[in-house]
């Protein structure tokens, strides 16, 4: 299932996921401070925090190919349940571009290492 030739480290993506997590959250503050004119960056910025706060804790995360299966799960949803988004459909589809960039990674199993804040 995976084309990388290294073995999936689960703490590395718990890691990530974390440290995407907060950075999401800063995201969102820096956004709703710009106001209005940020209403888009203030929705991406919700959808990865939506994402990593539902797969940091989860268990399917200490195996590659469970990961993936969520992930996918997760795609074929209809609607993420969410407060404070300005624009549902937006925060829909960010959503899902979301979770396609995280099943790639989890694919190849590549790009966990990348924990800097911006990316």
């Amino acid at each position: 299932m995976t084309s990388s030739a290294k073995p999936w480290d689960a703490a590395l993506a718990r890691k990530w996921l974390e440290r995407r997590y907060e950075a999401a959250r800063l995201d969102q503050a820096a956004a709703d401070r710009r106001g209005y004119e940020a209403r888009d960056d203030f929705d991406k910025a919700a959808a990865e925090e939506w994402v990593c706060r539902t797969l940091k804790s989860a268990e399917c995360v200490d195996d590659q190919a469970a990961l993936i299966i969520r992930i996918k799960e997760l795609i074929g949803e209809d609607e993420y349940p969410a407060t404070g988004v300005n624009d549902d459909m937006r925060f829909e589809r960010h959503v899902r571009t979301y979770l396609r960039k995280l099943a790639k990674m989890a694919k190849t199993n590549e790009g966990f290492e990348k924990t800097l804040r911006h990316q």
